[in-house]
């Protein structure tokens, strides 16, 4: 009972991660140009671009890329609401890294959710206006 808590809780950990990973990936393509290019530094951005050719790609490629990011953060938030109630260990200091862990992996989705309205708002909104 003990190790299916801790095993649900790492799955919420990794997930919450994963999901991080995924939502940057739409930072890259489309928040972090457009607002190098809105503060100026368009020469910054032909230096990244020389120095990473693939980011032209992302760019190239964005709606494969969202679409695979919020297919990850989907199953995040699944895999969230789903160990929001998993058992915690009784011993007083696992449980307490137990529920810690949750509310990380919590807030580290939530950051993840943000970080990729704010992509696709450079990579489909922003455009449009």
């Amino acid at each position: 009972m003990i190790e299916d808590g801790l095993r649900e809780t790492k799955t919420g950990y990794f997930s919450s991660l994963l999901s991080l990973f995924a939502s940057s990936s739409t930072l890259i393509c489309c928040a972090m140009p457009a607002l190098l290019v809105s503060l100026g530094a368009g020469a910054t951005l032909a230096s990244l671009v020389a120095i990473f050719p693939k980011i032209v790609w992302i760019s190239e490629h964005k709606e494969v890329i969202f679409l695979s990011s919020a297919a990850l953060m989907l199953i995040s938030g699944v895999l969230q609401w789903r160990n929001r109630h998993a058992p915690c260990p009784v011993d007083p200091q696992l449980r307490n890294a137990c529920l810690k862990t949750r509310r990380y992996s919590r807030w580290i989705y939530l950051c993840s959710v943000l970080l990729m309205l704010i992509g696709a708002w450079f990579a489909f909104i922003q455009p449009l206006l």
